[in-house]
């Protein structure tokens, strides 16, 4: 596949289209390929989850393709922690933002309080998000305790006709998942 053509919005489409029915999606993402559904839609996580084997306790991370997606939880971060967080945005950084507010659903949390975030600088999951309208859920497209996906081929493997729809892209140049580190206490929890 040429990921140096333009990009098939037939394709982003069908999964805008997909995700708004309560469906789950694989998308490539910038290390690995992606699980993703509307975080708002309990019926749809607790699809992903169930196909992941992934307990609910362990929360899930969002992921948008600008700034003012996610807004809503950077608005009551102070300056100083909103300068730390949006320095390194877009690119391959997750962060764990409180959630004051309460705005993300107890079904992405998990047992946290706080939610983890990444805006991305992946121009696939840039143009899935726009199309969407809101930042998705990103999860590792693997069952729990299996590698990561890293080709289309992998995904199909994993969860055959599980998923809703397949968005085909490339993945970009980054070897690793995205780093995850907590604002709060600036403590690393994945590298």
């Amino acid at each position: 596949m040429n990921c140096n053509q333009n990009l098939d919005w037939w394709h982003i489409h069908q999964s805008v289209r997909a995700m708004h029915q309560g469906g789950v999606i694989a998308y490539p993402t910038e290390a690995v390929w992606g699980l993703g559904c509307d975080p708002f839609n309990q019926d749809a996580v607790s699809h992903l989850l169930n196909i992941k084997r992934r307990p609910v306790d362990k929360g899930l991370v969002l992921v948008a393709g600008n700034l003012s997606q996610i807004q809503c939880l950077l608005d009551d971060l102070s300056a100083d922690e909103y300068d730390k967080v949006t320095a390194s945005w877009p690119g391959p950084y997750t962060w764990v933002l409180p959630d004051k507010k309460d705005i993300i659903p107890r079904w992405i949390k998990g047992k946290h309080s706080s939610v983890a975030v990444r805006v991305s600088d992946h121009l696939l999951v840039k143009k899935l998000t726009e199309a969407y309208g809101s930042f998705i859920v990103s999860t590792s497209a693997n069952p729990s305790a299996h590698c990561p996906a890293r080709d289309i081929l992998r995904v199909k493997t994993y969860f055959g006709d599980e998923l809703d729809y397949i968005l085909p892209g490339c993945l970009g140049g980054l070897s690793q998942p995205t780093q995850i580190k907590d604002l709060k206490s600036d403590r690393i929890v994945r590298v």
